[in-house]
């Protein structure tokens, strides 16, 4: 009896007193962590400078050893500035490979302003007409909350080029060049999403009223009115049609001038099936493999695409982004890109910093422990463009270009050790015709449908 009781003692939950931080507990925490004088060391280097100053390893052979096997060139390096459009430059930039090497041109770029104008005017239509859709919901409901936290952003995935190239078209970026609001998006964010969420009410309380559906669609239009002019203030206004004449790297001309559409001027100068030529990979551990997943509201679009992918191992995708480096093929790629980066080199290994010895703990999360507990997601989108192999088959490590310019890492590009990749990749987007046949058929699963707030799911930037 007397070990019973103690053990319902010893089960039973701690006072108030105990679970708080009194002059008690902040004694024995104190005491048991004084520091020592390496410590005391450490604390001084530590006023001078930033954690991962300290934390670098002196040696780290990763940030020397740059040859790749197997690479899938381009040339020229684009730069999103401070803006969240990484996914539309890295899905332009996978584009813009394929017509300079067709065209024999030095450089070229597809206007990222162009694009970006209708992105956001569509993704203002999609929070609006949702908003609408969802107004008999009430305020805290998760979706309708969701909505008015993210009314609008610059970050998106390749659902985004998917649909709104295969919508609109393309132009070249002398047709519509960057502004300073196109690569400086937050101001001109913040004022579109704040009249987003004043109409969003608005729209709520038309419906709440009992307005017909032709006046609350009117509304809605007079209300993308407005964001339409605020972005053609910002951005310009996009081209309904122009003349454009190719030339070469030493600016001579090619051919005739001629004159297109946006979308004529896709379909002669791309001419991909977007919505058909690609698949949309994942690594996800927190979900079973081999079953495709969808997510909610994760689109561009209203009448567009949410994001729908096939969920699969690592080893998987790597023999698919082999092959398609292999035929110089480049690919969307997205990871967490800001994890054991090193920002002077621009290599991602998991050997640039040794956090471990310098505050004596560790830090044991697995992958999917980590997007569990939202210390991990997919947080930007590169060009995967090569692969190194070793003697043996193996991948050793894995090259991107990067939208940052061509100053920033190894001329513009990151490097990542094959097991910086294994940890935080997780997007890759392949043409069909580098994906198994056996992989393909997942495609005819129903997918899993995941919700807007899923932790994984944040737009990239």
């Amino acid at each position: 009896m007397k070990q019973i009781l103690l053990g319902l003692l010893l089960a039973a939950p701690l006072s108030a007193a105990a679970q708080a931080l009194t002059p008690d507990v902040m004694q024995r925490i104190t005491t048991a962590n004084a520091l020592t004088r390496q410590d005391v060391a450490l604390r001084n280097a530590l006023a001078a400078n930033g954690i991962d100053a300290i934390a670098t390893k002196a040696v780290n052979p990763a940030n020397t050893d740059l040859y790749f096997s197997h690479e899938a060139p381009s040339k020229g390096i684009t730069d999103q500035q401070s803006s969240g459009r990484c996914w539309l430059f890295t899905g332009l930039n996978v584009m813009r490979a394929k017509v300079i090497a067709e065209q024999g041109l030095g450089n070229f770029e597809f206007s990222q302003s162009f694009c970006s104008f209708y992105d956001q005017l569509e993704k203002a239509n999609l929070f609006l007409q949702t908003i609408i859709d969802k107004a008999n919901l009430p305020m805290d409901d998760k979706t309708v909350e969701w909505l008015f936290k993210n009314p609008l952003s610059d970050g998106g995935t390749f659902t985004g080029v998917q649909d709104i190239v295969s919508k609109y078209g393309v132009v070249p970026a002398e047709v519509m060049p960057e502004s300073y609001n196109a690569n400086n998006t937050s101001k001109m964010a913040s004022i579109i999403s704040l009249k987003l969420r004043q109409w969003g009410l608005e729209l709520r309380k038309m419906v709440a009223g009992g307005a017909k559906s032709n006046a609350v669609q009117k509304r809605k239009e007079e209300m993308l009115g407005e964001v339409y002019h605020i972005l053609a203030l910002c951005l310009g206004t996009p081209p309904a049609e122009f003349d454009y004449q190719w030339k070469d790297a030493s600016g001579k001309p090619l051919g005739e001038k001629k004159h297109y559409t946006p979308l004529s001027f896709y379909k002669e100068t791309v001419g991909w099936d977007l919505q058909n030529n690609y698949v949309l990979l994942m690594n996800d551990p927190t979900r079973p493999y081999h079953q495709t997943y969808t997510i909610d509201l994760d689109r561009h679009t209203y009448d567009g695409h949410d994001w729908t992918y096939i969920n699969l191992p690592m080893d998987e995708i790597k023999k698919m982004a082999v092959a398609s480096i292999a035929d110089s093929t480049r690919m969307y790629f997205s990871c967490d890109v800001g994890k054991f980066l090193n920002r002077k080199t621009g290599i991602l290994s998991l050997d640039n910093y040794d956090y471990e010895s310098v505050f004596g703990t560790t830090f044991p999360m697995t992958k999917a422990e980590r997007i569990q507990t939202f210390a991990s997601a997919s947080s930007h989108a590169m060009t995967l463009c090569a692969v190194d192999i070793d003697a043996d088959g193996n991948t050793r490590k894995w090259k991107v270009e990067n939208s940052w310019g061509p100053t920033y890492g190894v001329q513009g590009h990151l490097v990542m050790t094959d097991e910086w990749f294994d940890e935080y990749m997780f997007r890759l987007v392949v043409e069909r015709r580098f994906v198994p046949e056996e992989t393909l058929k997942l495609l005819n699963l129903k997918p899993v449908k995941l919700p807007a707030w899923d932790p994984l799911f944040t737009p990239e930037n």
